[in-house]
C-alpha cells in the first residue's frame, strides 16, 4: 500500500488503473466498496471523488491508519464507514455493518510508507530502532518476540518461507547464539546479524541482506498471509453481480496466492468429456486482467515502492441461485 503523506506526496499506486477496474462496478444508485487495507487512504479517497453516491468501507489494522484517513476524508464522513481490524475479518466487518453484499473491493497489500518511515515502529533495516514490526500496535507479538523466543527449526521455517531466504538455516543459527549473549532488541543488531550470517558473495548483490529476513518477520507477525487467505475469498463471496475485485500485491508470496484464489474462481471445473457443460460447475468470476499487470516505468521513476506493484482483477459473471 505504499502511498505518502499528504497531497503533495506519491498518488497511491497504480491509482488510475484501480479506478478504471473499478468503475464499472460501481455505476449503480448505492453502490458499495470496500478499501481492505485502507492504509492512508488515497485509493479511498479517488473513488469516493470519483463516485458521489459511493459508500465507502476501509477496513485497517494500523490505528494510526484510521486516524489519519478519518482526517482525510472527512468531507465524505457520511459516506464513509472506517474499522478498525484486520482483512482477514472482513466477512464479520461486512456482517457488522449491515452490508453484505458489495459491488467492489480493493486490497492494496504489504507496508504503508509511515510504517516504513516511522523509526519508532521497526519494520525497516535502514534506522536502528525497537524491533517491533506490528501494523497493529494493540497486538501482543512483536518481532523482538520472535527472535528471542521461537526455536531455530521455528525461524528457519519463517526465514525460508516468508522471506524465501535461502540462508534461512544460517541466519537462525546465528540468531540463536547471539541471543544467548545478550536479548536482541533492535533492528540495527538483527540487520548485523544477517549481514554476518550471509556469505560474502552473495551479499555484494541483491540489495541489503535483511531484506528477506525483516519481509519474513514482518508477515509472521501480523499473520498477513492468513489474513489474506481469509478476506478473498470473504471478498468474492460478497460481490454482487458485476462486483469487481482488484489486488494490489507486492512480494511473490502474496501474488501466488492471489492467483491462486482469483484462478480457482474463474475455470470450469465440468468433468471432461461431458457433451453439455454444467451450469454449477460454470466459474462464478472473470479475469480481468491477463497475468499480473505492472506499474508503467513513470511511475516507478515517480515512487520507487510501486516497483514491486502486481496487479491482478477479476468481476463476478454469474451468482448461484
Amino acid at each position: 500500500m505504499q502511498d505518502d503523506v499528504g497531497t503533495g506526496g506519491h498518488v497511491p499506486v497504480m491509482l488510475g488503473r484501480v479506478l478504471e477496474l473499478l468503475g464499472p462496478a460501481l455505476t449503480g444508485p448505492e453502490p458499495v466498496v470496500v478499501d481492505a487495507n485502507l492504509g492512508l487512504g488515497g485509493h479511498s479517497e479517488a473513488l469516493l471523488a470519483a463516485h458521489p453516491s459511493l459508500h465507502l468501507i476501509g477496513i485497517d489494522r494500523d490505528p494510526f491508519a484510521i486516524e489519519h484517513s478519518t482526517r482525510r476524508l472527512s468531507p465524505y464522513a457520511e459516506r464513509i464507514t472506517l474499522v478498525h481490524a484486520s482483512s482477514g475479518d472482513l466477512r464479520e466487518v461486512l456482517a457488522r455493518t449491515g452490508r453484505p453484499v458489495v459491488n467492489g473491493v480493493l486490497f492494496d497489500l504489504g507496508v504503508s510508507s509511515p510504517q516504513l518511515d516511522e523509526a519508532g515502529r521497526g519494520f525497516a533495516y535502514s534506522y536502528d530502532a525497537p524491533l517491533d514490526m506490528r501494523m497493529d500496535t494493540e497486538q501482543e507479538l512483536t518481532a523482538e518476540t520472535v527472535v528471542n523466543t521461537y526455536s531455530a527449526a521455528e525461524l528457519t521455517r519463517v526465514l525460508r518461507v516468508y522471506g524465501e531466504e535461502r540462508f534461512a538455516p544460517r541466519v537462525a543459527s546465528l540468531i540463536i547464539k547471539e541471543r544467548a549473549k545478550e536479548a536482541i532488541t533492535s533492528t540495527k543488531r538483527l540487520a548485523d546479524i544477517v549481514r554476518d550470517a550471509i556469505p560474502a558473495a552473495t551479499r555484494r548483490t541483491g540489495g541489503n541482506p535483511a531484506k528477506r529476513t525483516f519481509q519474513a518477520l514482518r508477515i509472521e507477525v501480523n499473520a498477513e498471509l492468513s489474513a489474506l487467505e481469509a478476506a478473498l475469498p470473504a471478498a468474492l463471496d460478497a460481490l454482487a453481480l458485476g462486483g469487481r475485485v482488484v489486488v494490489l500485491s507486492y512480494h511473490s508470496l502474496e501474488d501466488r496466492l492471489t492467483k491462486q484464489a482469483l484462478t480457482a474462481r474463474t475455470r470450469d471445473t465440468s468433468p471432461p468429456g461431458l457433451p453439455v457443460p454444467l451450469e454449477a460447475h460454470q466459474p462464478r468470476f472473470r479475469l480481468l486482467t491477463r497475468g499480473a499487470e505492472l506499474p508503467s516505468e513513470e511511475e516507478v521513476a515517480r515512487n520507487p515502492r510501486a516497483t514491486s506493484a502486481r496487479l491482478r482483477a477479476a468481476e463476478r459473471i454469474r451468482v448461484d441461485d
